[in-house]
């Protein structure tokens, strides 16, 4: 895969190159990857992940399956007290409003038959390390036990557990994603932002 060269390589950390197999495009966004990816012309596509990107013009990145861009992930942070639960709720949508999350994502406070109560956290898979880098940066504790992943999730929606509350967070725009026939005629252009 020939990469063009890129003016300010440090922009597109975070982005991703979209590997058409005649020619590739750099600063993807997810939203366009996940696009490309369900369309019939552009399914078997690849996709990599920017993690850095050096002054030089030299890109970390990493494969992305396609899979990725069709499941959900998440952290469910647990609690055996009503009260606790509660406030691990508030603090974390308290804390997308001092930090804007790097996704959009849903949190909700779900109510356990046996009366145990979880925090969930629920985002786009593509997200994980975003994520998990948002909570660091955010403190976010709780008391209780914590586990997450795509499986974490699945088996969530699976147990179904009754939802006392709920909130949606919207992330930050890693750049305005174009959809539909203005994303088919860029697709190109190697440099795509």
């Amino acid at each position: 895969m020939k990469l063009p060269k890129l003016e300010q390589p440090q922009r597109y950390a975070g982005l991703y190159i979209f590997d058409f197999g005649d020619q590739a495009g750099v600063g993807f966004t997810a939203e366009e990857v996940a696009e490309l990816l369900e369309s019939e012309r552009y399914r078997e596509g690849r996709a990599y992940k920017i993690h850095r990107a050096y002054p030089d013009g030299r890109l970390e990145i990493k494969g992305v399956s396609a899979q990725t861009f069709q499941l959900e992930s998440g952290m469910l942070f647990y609690s055996t007290a009503a009260e606790q639960a509660q406030g691990d709720f508030k603090r974390l949508v308290a804390a997308a409003v001092t930090a804007e999350p790097p996704c959009r994502a849903k949190v909700q406070l779900a109510r356990y038959a046996d009366d145990r109560f979880a925090v969930a956290l629920i985002y786009p898979a593509e997200y994980e390390e975003e994520v998990s880098a948002w909570l660091l940066a955010c403190e976010y504790r709780t008391a209780g036990a914590a586990e997450g992943g795509v499986g974490v999730i699945e088996r969530y929606y699976r147990d179904a557990p009754e939802i006392v509350e709920r909130h949606q967070l919207f992330g930050v725009s890693e750049g305005i994603s174009r959809t539909g026939d203005e994303l088919l005629t860029s697709l190109r252009r190697a440099v795509q932002r």
